[in-house]
């Protein structure tokens, strides 16, 4: 199969079969409301940081969004606790002020389901790296969404993530494609995305009933959503693995 990555500064008019692009996202992932605010912007506002994959017929099979910003503003400095809802918000914060940025984050690495299993996920991380270092960046960091982790959701992230093989690479599958190339694991971003919503809403997103008070273990989700029926109310807080990428 051949493959030609693109940005959507190369080709905007890209921006509609890309989205069109179908995935395997669990439903309640998409409904983290600093993702829904920002997500759908990056193309049109940071087009030279979304890439695209197609084969030789011109379908899509992957997609790699990232943003720059400003790590070393005051204030700042660390890689943030609050993950992949905080580097979105610093990226558009920094955008509006007009802030040379100094770093670029990985937001997101998406595989057509079809497509899965052939390698496409590192393709777009390299062609992310490359990217970012073209544009003069020496780094870029990623909040990473461990892939294996929703097997184990009562396993500690801290402790997840630093699991190895034998042969010293992550145990984790997608950790281990990043350290693979050349990234290694900062720190815990521990509550990188929240999902809050009704009962009503859990049960649409998930199928499950969402009717006893505590934590349900939910298909897809790296940590269980806590569930407080008095209340109508529902929460998840995913934590995520922030690596760390010289370039």
């Amino acid at each position: 199969m051949e493959l030609k990555v693109s940005s959507i500064a190369e080709r905007p008019e890209m921006i509609g079969p890309m989205f069109d692009m179908p995935d395997s996202w669990p439903e309640f992932v998409t409904q983290d409301l600093v993702g829904n605010a920002h997500y759908g912007r990056i193309p049109v506002e940071f087009p030279q940081y979304v890439l695209f994959a197609e084969d030789e017929r011109g379908e899509i099979l992957a997609h790699a969004f990232s943003v720059p910003f400003v790590l070393g503003a005051e204030g700042r400095g660390e890689l943030p606790a609050r993950g992949w809802d905080q580097v979105l918000m610093w990226a558009f914060a920094d955008r509006r002020r007009e802030a040379r940025p100094d770093t670029v984050s990985a937001i997101s690495i998406v595989v057509a389901p079809h497509a899965q299993g052939l390698g496409l996920s590192g393709l777009m991380l390299t062609a992310m790296r490359d990217n970012a270092r073209a544009q003069g960046f020496t780094e870029v960091v990623a909040p990473v969404r461990p892939s294996a982790k929703h097997r184990e959701p009562h396993t500690p992230m801290e402790e997840y993530a630093h699991r190895v093989r034998e042969d010293g690479l992550p145990y984790d599958p997608w950790l281990r494609v990043h350290a693979r190339a050349g990234a290694s694991v900062e720190r815990i971003a521990s509550a990188s995305m929240t999902v809050a919503g009704s009962l009503a809403e859990w049960r649409g997103w998930t199928g499950l009933p969402f009717d006893a008070r505590g934590d349900v273990e939910v298909p897809g989700a790296l940590v269980p959503v806590r569930c407080e029926p008095e209340r109508d109310h529902a929460v998840y807080v995913e934590p995520n693995v922030w690596m760390r990428h010289p370039l």
